[in-house]
C-alpha cells in the first residue's frame, strides 16, 4: 500500500530547504488490488477517478442569496441561508412552441429578478468559444415558453428583463417582449472575412478569451459592441480531404507580421437607435481586448494594448458624447496581462457598484497584487503585499469594503482564498486544507462554493459563508476513495530540485503500481510548458492513461519549468523573446536530475506533450539531442512565425524587432540535430496549430537526412482526437512506442 502525504506532512515536505527534495522511494497499489484489464479500461477509469465536481452549471440569482444547478435534467435552487433546496424547471412536459418536440438545452441565463430563464439550444460549433444557437424563454411562475432568438451567435437579457439582445450575420438586433418585435441595431455587415458586429473574429476570441463581442449597460439603456473589418487579414484555409471534392474551410487569421483586424467600439441607444462610436487616442496598430461598464451609468471604461503588448491604457469614456481621458496606463519590459486562460482569470481590472473606485492587478512589484485607484485615476494603494503571486480576484463587497482573493501565498502549488480590506488590512486565509481550491462566490461574497483535492484527497466541494465555515458538503465523492481501496492506484508525489543555475523547481511523480526501490524505471516526462501556465499543483490525480503507464512499469512526471505562473515574474518572464530556451533547459535539467535517482533508468527517458507541449518536445529533442530517447508530439507548434499574431507577438514581440529570436526558437533551424526517436500527431482541421507546422518540419527533417513517425487524423480539430476511437487509437499508438523504444536497449 502506498504511503500517503497527509496535509501535515506535505507541508513539511515542501518547505525542506534541501538541494534536492527527492520522491518518497514508495510507489503504487500492491498486487492485492484489481489492476485494468486493458488501455481502454485504464481510459475510462478516469472519470471514475475525477468523480462528482459537485452541482453543475452554478448560476447565482437573486442578488447572490440563491444559486441554481442543473440535476438529473432539471433546475434546482439552493439557499445558502436555509439550504432550502427548490425544484424550479422540469423540461418533462416542456416542449418547444408549436412542436411536440421536447427542450433539449446546452446552457441557460437568469433574467436579473430571477423570474425568467433562457435557454440555449441547437447549439452549432464555430471557435473554441463561440457558435450558432437557437435560445428560447422561459417564465418560471407560469411555465410558458416561447422564441426569443433563432440561428444566433449569442443573445443576452437586458439587465431589467425587458428585452433580449442577440448577433445574427454580424449584426445586432434587440427583441422587445412587451412590443412583441424585434429591432435592428447595425446594418452594415459584409462578411465573415469583411466587415461585422457583435462577434469576434478568431484571434480575438482564440487569444483575448471571450465568446460575444457586445454588452448590455447595466440600467438597460446602451448596447456597447466590438466592429471587426478583417478585410486585410491573410486567409488561412484548411480541409480533411473528405468527399470527392473536399471542402476548403476559410478563416481569416493574422500570423507574425502580417495586417491586424481593424476595431472600434460603438454604443448604441437602444431606444432611438442612435450610435457613437468610441475613438481613443491611439495611432499604429493596436488591440481594444476589453471594455466595462463602471458605476456611473454613461461611463464605458476600453482598454487598449499596443501591438507589442507591453504598454496598456484604459480609457473612461462618456458614451452620450464621446469624450474620454486616460485614467491608467501600465507598461512592461515584456508582456502587459489582461487575462490568464490558464487560470481562468477574465479580468485584472474590476469596477465594483456603489464606489467610484477600481482595482487594477499588476506584477509592477515582480509579482502579482492588486492596486487601488480612483475614478480620476490617481493611485490610492496597493492592497496586497507580499512575495507571492495573487492569482484571481472572486468577489469584492462594497458595503464592507472587502476582496476575495486566490492566491499562491501558501505555495505556488496551491490556490489558496484570502479576503483582505480596501486599505489592505484584515487579511484573513479562509480556506484551511493545503490543496487547489476553486472558488465559486456569489455575486453579493455572501457565499462560496469551494472545489478542491490535493494529492491524497478527491475532489471535496463544499458550501461556505463569507467566514469561511463550511455550511454544507455537496460532494466528498466517497466512491473515488472507495474505488481507489480496491483498484490499483497510484498517487502523484511532490518533488524539488535544483538546476546546475541554482534555481529550484517543483515537479511531480507518479510511481509504477508494486513499486520496488531497487528496480530501475523508464521515466515519461509528459508537458506543457506554456509560458503563463501551470503544470504541476497538489491536486488529485485523475489521468487514467498515467495510471496505465504506471501499472505498465513507467514512471510519470510533470515539471513546473521556468516561464510558469504563480513563482513571481523573474521566473515567468524570462522566456520573453526566447520560447522553447528555458522551457528545454528545464525540461532537460529534470532527466539529468531523475537519472540521479537510484530508482530511474537513465537511458530510457521519453517527453511527450500537446498544442506548446508538443513544442516543447519537439524543441528540446532538437536542442538537447541525447538527453531523451523518445518524444511523442500531438499537434506541435514547430516556428512561431506560422502561428497566430497575438499569442506569438505577446511572448516574443514583433518579427521585425526579433528576428533573430523567432528563428532560434524554429525547430527548423535545428533539424539536423535530431538523434532520438520522435512520432508526430496532427490533424488536418487544426484551426490552432495549423498542420502547416508539422509540414514543414517535416520537410526540414527529411533535408536534414532524418525521418520520424508520423500519424495525421485528417478529421480532428486541435488535439488531432474527434471521438472516442480516434482518441483511444492515439493513447494506444502512444503507448505502443513508449513501449517499443523505451523498454529495449
Amino acid at each position: 500500500m502506498v504511503k500517503k502525504l497527509t496535509a501535515s506532512a506535505f507541508l513539511a515536505f515542501y518547505l525542506l530547504t534541501l538541494n534536492a527534495q527527492q520522491p518518497e522511494a514508495t510507489g503504487g497499489s500492491t498486487s492485492a488490488t484489481t489492476q485494468y484489464n486493458s488501455l481502454p479500461d485504464a481510459l475510462q477509469a478516469g472519470f471514475r477517478l475525477r468523480g462528482k465536481p459537485g452541482p453543475a452549471s452554478v448560476n447565482w440569482i437573486d442578488n447572490g442569496n440563491r444559486y441554481s444547478f442543473i440535476s438529473n435534467g432539471e433546475i434546482h435552487t439552493m439557499d445558502p441561508k436555509t439550504l432550502e433546496e427548490t425544484t424550479v424547471f422540469s423540461n418533462n412536459d416542456v416542449h418547444l412552441p408549436n412542436s411536440t418536440q421536447p427542450l433539449r438545452y446546452e446552457s441557460f441565463q437568469w433574467s436579473k429578478d430571477s423570474k425568467h430563464l433562457v435557454f440555449r439550444t441547437n447549439f452549432r460549433h464555430i471557435f473554441r468559444n463561440s457558435g450558432i444557437s437557437d435560445y428560447y424563454m422561459y417564465d418560471v411562475a407560469t411555465r410558458q415558453l416561447q422564441q426569443a432568438a433563432k440561428d444566433a451567435r449569442s443573445a443576452e437579457l437586458s439587465p431589467d428583463g425587458g428585452r433580449i439582445g442577440m448577433e445574427r450575420n454580424g449584426n445586432l438586433y434587440v427583441y422587445d417582449f412587451a412590443a412583441g418585435r424585434e429591432r435592428q441595431l447595425t446594418d452594415d455587415s459584409t462578411s465573415e472575412t469583411g466587415l461585422f458586429n457583435g462577434h469576434y473574429d478568431w484571434v480575438y476570441e482564440e487569444e483575448f478569451g471571450q465568446g460575444q463581442a457586445w454588452t448590455w449597460s447595466k440600467d438597460s439603456r446602451y448596447v456597447a459592441f466590438w466592429q471587426f473589418d478583417d478585410s486585410k487579414v491573410p486567409v488561412f484555409q484548411m480541409t480533411n480531404f473528405e468527399g470527392l471534392h473536399p471542402k476548403q474551410e476559410k478563416i481569416s487569421i493574422p500570423q507574425p507580421g502580417d495586417p491586424n483586424p481593424t476595431v472600434r467600439i460603438g454604443v448604441v441607444d437602444v431606444q432611438s437607435g442612435k450610435k457613437v462610436w468610441l475613438k481613443p487616442d491611439e495611432t499604429g496598430d493596436f488591440y481594444i481586448p476589453r471594455i466595462y461598464w463602471t458605476s456611473e451609468p454613461d461611463v464605458l471604461a476600453l482598454m487598449t494594448l499596443n501591438r507589442s503588448q507591453n504598454h496598456m491604457k484604459l480609457y473612461f469614456f462618456n458614451v452620450k458624447t464621446g469624450e474620454h481621458r486616460v485614467v491608467l496606463e501600465e507598461q512592461n519590459q515584456t508582456w502587459v496581462s489582461i487575462f490568464d486562460f490558464y487560470t481562468d482569470v477574465n479580468d485584472m481590472v474590476y469596477f465594483p457598484e456603489k464606489t467610484k473606485d477600481f482595482f487594477w492587478v499588476s506584477d509592477r512589484s515582480g509579482y502579482y497584487h492588486i492596486y487601488r485607484y480612483s475614478y480620476d485615476g490617481k493611485l490610492i494603494g496597493q492592497v496586497t503585499k507580499g512575495n507571492y503571486d495573487l492569482i484571481k480576484v472572486t468577489g469584492i463587497d462594497p458595503d464592507t469594503k472587502s476582496i476575495y482573493y486566490l492566491s499562491a501565498e501558501a505555495s505556488p502549488l496551491e490556490q489558496q482564498l484570502y479576503s483582505i480590506k480596501y486599505d489592505g488590512t484584515g487579511k484573513k486565509k479562509l480556506t484551511g486544507v493545503p490543496g487547489y481550491h476553486t472558488i465559486d462566490m456569489s455575486t453579493n461574497t455572501a457565499w462560496y462554493l469551494d472545489e478542491y483535492s490535493n494529492t491524497t484527497m478527491p475532489t471535496q466541494v463544499g458550501l461556505y459563508n463569507s467566514q469561511g465555515k463550511l455550511l454544507k458538503q455537496l460532494e466528498d465523492n466517497h466512491a473515488v476513495s472507495e474505488f481507489i481501496k480496491t483498484h490499483a492506484y497510484s498517487p502523484q508525489q511532490l518533488f524539488q530540485f535544483k538546476t546546475s543555475d541554482g534555481v529550484t523547481l517543483d515537479g511531480s511523480m507518479i510511481k509504477p503500481f508494486n513499486f520496488d526501490s531497487t528496480k530501475k524505471y523508464p521515466v515519461i516526462l509528459a508537458i506543457y510548458g506554456g509560458p503563463e501556465s501551470h503544470d504541476v499543483f497538489n491536486q488529485f490525480s485523475t489521468s487514467g492513461f498515467h495510471q496505465w503507464l504506471a501499472q505498465n512499469g513507467y514512471i510519470v512526471v510533470g515539471i513546473n519549468n521556468r516561464g510558469n505562473s504563480d513563482y513571481g515574474s523573474a521566473f515567468m518572464r524570462v522566456v520573453y523573446q526566447h520560447l522553447g530556451k528555458w522551457e528545454s533547459n528545464d525540461f532537460a535539467e529534470a532527466a539529468h536530475y531523475l537519472s540521479t535517482l537510484p530508482y530511474v533508468d537513465g537511458h530510457n527517458i521519453a517527453i511527450t506533450g500537446t498544442s506548446y507541449g508538443g513544442y516543447s518536445t519537439t524543441y528540446t529533442l532538437l536542442t538537447h539531442p541525447g538527453v531523451f530517447k523518445v518524444g511523442v508530439a500531438n499537434s506541435p507548434v514547430t516556428d512561431w512565425r506560422l502561428y497566430d499574431n497575438i499569442y506569438t507577438e505577446r511572448y516574443m514581440g514583433t518579427l521585425a524587432d526579433n528576428a533573430e529570436g523567432y528563428k532560434n526558437s524554429s525547430d527548423m533551424t535545428h533539424a539536423d540535430k535530431l538523434q532520438d526517436h520522435l512520432l508526430i500527431i496532427h490533424s488536418m482541421l487544426d484551426d490552432n496549430v495549423h498542420p502547416a507546422q508539422t509540414m514543414e518540419l517535416l520537410t526540414a527533417l527529411t533535408n536534414a537526412g532524418k525521418d520520424v513517425d508520423l500519424r495525421i487524423y485528417p478529421p480532428g480539430a486541435h488535439g488531432a482526437a474527434y471521438n472516442w476511437p480516434s482518441y483511444l487509437l492515439i493513447s494506444k499508438v502512444t503507448f505502443e512506442y513508449f513501449e517499443r523504444y523505451l523498454k529495449t536497449h
